[in-house]
């Protein structure tokens, strides 16, 4: 028995100027994640770690918005809602009702960052390896604006810090706090990582290629730890038992494990 619960009641609105136009903790989360890549790669660049150069890093930027805008609208249906993606296509258009999804948004990117080295004729997997070495602070900022929006809640639980999410759908049930779960293993953690490999070792020199496939290992880990204690999306069926998110990471898995191996195979003397 729980002696206190936590019930969620916070607005997702930073600023609300009518009941549907505002300033969005989500949005700002975004926000907030591309200027902390954007300040990260700029770092790399002054200290002779990035064959990014400065001057390209806006445009850099401005690639791996659009590719994770697309990448992840588009995932969320392909990948969670096919169905409402035929039966009403115009809803893909209206984002003001939510739903990104982050595989997806990790194809988007790279789709993108390929388009970008190709035309600036910049190693493509260097410019994974700078993406991956910043993406967590976006995932972290993401997944606390989850919180916050009182969506992706997790199972019903009696742990001390279960929260009520009864305005955003989870009823009355106590229930794991499973985006500050994600935020802290995908976010904080990985970030931890992957900054500690870039700074402390030579693999983004070295072996080209090797901390993509780290990162893609590590986001499955994590990401499959945390479906543990996620509610099933509703209305998105389950595939082999798992859940959707789970099963996509398998394929992450393989990714990374191929990165790894071509890395090693292809490192620099």
């Amino acid at each position: 028995m729980l002696l206190a619960t936590w019930t969620h009641h916070w607005d997702p609105f930073l600023i609300r100027f009518s009941e549907n136009f505002g300033i969005r903790y989500y949005g700002l989360a975004y926000v907030l994640g591309f200027l902390v890549a954007a300040w990260l790669f700029a770092r790399y660049w002054r200290a002779g770690r990035s064959q990014l150069p400065a001057a390209q890093i806006s445009d850099f930027m401005l690639a791996i918005i659009l590719g994770v805008m697309i990448g992840g609208r588009l995932g969320s249906f392909v990948l969670y809602h096919p169905d409402q993606l035929w039966s009403d296509p115009l809803s893909l258009f209206r984002v003001w009702e939510g739903g990104m999804a982050s595989h997806g948004g990790m194809i988007g990117v790279t789709v993108a960052v390929w388009w970008f080295a190709r035309s600036r004729r910049l190693p493509f997997l260097h410019l994974a390896d700078l993406i991956v070495s910043a993406a967590p602070a976006g995932l972290l900022f993401g997944r606390i604006a989850n919180f916050i929006n009182g969506e992706l809640w997790g199972k019903p639980t009696t742990v001390p810090w279960a929260v009520v999410f009864a305005n955003t759908g989870g009823g009355n049930l106590p229930r794991h706090p499973s985006q500050l779960y994600e935020a802290a293993l995908e976010g904080a953690l990985l970030l931890a990582f992957m900054q500690w490999r870039f700074w402390r070792s030579d693999i983004v020199q070295r072996t080209p290629g090797r901390l993509s496939g780290e990162f893609l290992l590590g986001y499955a880990l994590v990401r499959a730890f945390g479906e543990m204690f996620r509610e099933p999306d509703e209305g998105v069926s389950l595939i082999l038992g798992l859940s959707r998110g789970t099963f996509y990471s398998f394929f992450l898995v393989i990714g990374g494990i191929l990165l790894i191996l071509w890395s090693r195979r292809h490192a620099k003397a």
